[in-house]
C-alpha cells in the first residue's frame, strides 16, 4: 500500500513537472502584437491608396509578429475632437494617431499617455527628418510627436475660367485681383470658394492668414488680434465672402467649398498640396490649367508663403516592451524615405522626411517650385494660435459676413480666446 501511494505521488510530481515545463514553452512563444492606427488617410484622402498598400506590405512581412490595423477616420473635424476628448479622459485614442501640431495640441505633451520619442529615437532615424520640423515638434525637451506631413497653403487659380473672362495672367496686386474677379462675375463665373463652417472655416482661414501676414508681417501672430493688420484682414475676408463667393458661403463646410471648385462653379480656391493628388480633381476638364501662387500683395510683406506642420504622428506610451518595440518598428518603416516617397508620389503631399523624390506631375511640381521661390514663410492662423482660437474665428466669421458685427468687434471676440 505504501509503495502504491509512493508511486502515485511520484507520478503526480512528474505530471506537474511536465505541465510546468509545457507552460514554460508556451509562455516563450511570441504572440502577435496588434497595433491600432486611427488614420485620417483613408477614403477620398489622396494618401489613402499608398498608405493602405504600405500597411498591407508591412503586415505581410511581419505576419505572426506584428499586425497594424487601420481604424478609418474619414471625418477630419470629428477625428480632431475625438483625439482631444480621449486624451482629456485619460486614454490614448489608439496605439498610433496623428495630430495637427499647434499651440492647442502642444498641450498634449503634458500627458503621460504619449510616447516621448526623444528617449527612444536613434540618431540614424533622427537624421532622416527635417531638422527645423523636429525643433518645432519639441516642447520643453520632449518630442511626443514626430513631424510627418508638411504643407504650403497657396492660392489656386483655374486659368481656363480666367481666360473665359478675358484675364490671361495672374493678378499681381489686390487691385488687379478685384478687377479680375469683377470680370469673372461679368462672365457669369463666381470668383472664389469661401466658407465659414466646420471648426476652422478652412479655405477662408487660409485667405485671412495671407491677408494678415501681408499686412502685418511674418510675426503678425505675436501681435494682439485687435491690431490694425487683423482688422483690415477681416474686412478683406468679408469682401471675399460677400462680393466674390457663392451664395451659400456662410455656413458652408470644406466639402462644399472644394466641391464648387471641382465642379468649375468657382475659379479660385485655397488648399494644400494633398488636394493636388485627388482623383476627382484630376478628372476635371480644367486640371491642366490650374496655377498656384501666393496672394497678390495686400501690404508691405511680399514673396512669402503660408506654411505649416500639417500632421504629426503620435504613439501611445506603453509599459509593454513588445508593443513598444512593435510601434517603433512600424513608425520607422512608415517614416522611412522609401515609404514617404511612395506616399508623396501618389498624393502630391509634402513631408518633413528627407527623400530623393522630386515630382514630375505638373501641379505637384508647382508646389515645390512655389515653396522654393518664397523668400520667407509664415504660419496660418490655426498653426500659429491653435484650435480654440480658430474655432472662435470660424464661429464669428459668419456673423462678420452677415454684417451682425464689425471687423473690430470680430477681432476683439477672437482676441479673447488667445492665451498669451
Amino acid at each position: 500500500m505504501k509503495k502504491t501511494k509512493l508511486l502515485a505521488v511520484l507520478l503526480m510530481l512528474c505530471l506537474m513537472a511536465g505541465l510546468s515545463a509545457q507552460g514554460q514553452v508556451d509562455s516563450g512563444v511570441q504572440k502577435e502584437v496588434e497595433l491600432r492606427w486611427a488614420s485620417i488617410w483613408v477614403g477620398n484622402d489622396s494618401k489613402a491608396p499608398a498608405v493602405e498598400a504600405l500597411v498591407n506590405e508591412y503586415n505581410a512581412k511581419n505576419e505572426g509578429k506584428i499586425k497594424v490595423v487601420i481604424e478609418p477616420q474619414p471625418d477630419y473635424n470629428a477625428y480632431e475632437q475625438k483625439v482631444r476628448t480621449s486624451l482629456a479622459a485619460g486614454q490614448a485614442p489608439a496605439d498610433i494617431f496623428t495630430i495637427k501640431f499647434n499651440p492647442t495640441t502642444a498641450t498634449f505633451y503634458q500627458s503621460n499617455l504619449l510616447m516621448d520619442f526623444s528617449k527612444v529615437m536613434s540618431s540614424t532615424w533622427k537624421q532622416t527628418f527635417d531638422a527645423g520640423s523636429l525643433e518645432q515638434s519639441t516642447v520643453d525637451g520632449m518630442m511626443k510627436s514626430l513631424p510627418m506631413e508638411t504643407a504650403i497653403l497657396p492660392i489656386w487659380y483655374n486659368m481656363d475660367a480666367f481666360a473665359q473672362a478675358g484675364v490671361k495672367t495672374l493678378p499681381a496686386t489686390l487691385d488687379e485681383m478685384w478687377a479680375a474677379f469683377d470680370k469673372l462675375k461679368a462672365a457669369g463665373i463666381t470668383p472664389a470658394s469661401q466658407m465659414t463652417g466646420d471648426t476652422n472655416a478652412w479655405t477662408s482661414m487660409i485667405w485671412f492668414s495671407h491677408f494678415a501676414v501681408s499686412l502685418g508681417g511674418t510675426n503678425v501672430w505675436d501681435k494682439p488680434f485687435t491690431d490694425p493688420a487683423f482688422v483690415e484682414a477681416a474686412k478683406l475676408t468679408k469682401r471675399m465672402i460677400t462680393e466674390y463667393s457663392t451664395s451659400d458661403a456662410v455656413g458652408l463646410g470644406a466639402g462644399g467649398s472644394g466641391g464648387h471648385f471641382l465642379a468649375g462653379r468657382t475659379a479660385v480656391f485655397s488648399n494644400g498640396p494633398w488636394y493636388a493628388g485627388r482623383a476627382d480633381l484630376a478628372a476635371t476638364p480644367f486640371f491642366g490649367s490650374i496655377k498656384i501662387a501666393g496672394l497678390p500683395a495686400a501690404g508691405s510683406t511680399k514673396d512669402f508663403m503660408i506654411s505649416r506642420l500639417q500632421a504629426n504622428i503620435c504613439a501611445a506610451a506603453t509599459k509593454d516592451k513588445a508593443k513598444e518595440a512593435a510601434i517603433l518598428d512600424f513608425m520607422q518603416y512608415l517614416t522611412s524615405p522609401a515609404s514617404i516617397a511612395r506616399i508623396a508620389e501618389t498624393s502630391g503631399a509634402m513631408f518633413a522626411i528627407k527623400t530623393d523624390y522630386r515630382p514630375v506631375k505638373a501641379l505637384q511640381k508647382q508646389f515645390y517650385d512655389v515653396a522654393s521661390a518664397a523668400k520667407t514663410t509664415a504660419f496660418d492662423l490655426e498653426a500659429a494660435l491653435g484650435a480654440e482660437v480658430t474655432l472662435e474665428f470660424a464661429q464669428q466669421l459668419g456673423a462678420l459676413a452677415l454684417g451682425r458685427i464689425s471687423a473690430e468687434e470680430f477681432c476683439a471676440l477672437v482676441d479673447r480666446k488667445i492665451e498669451r
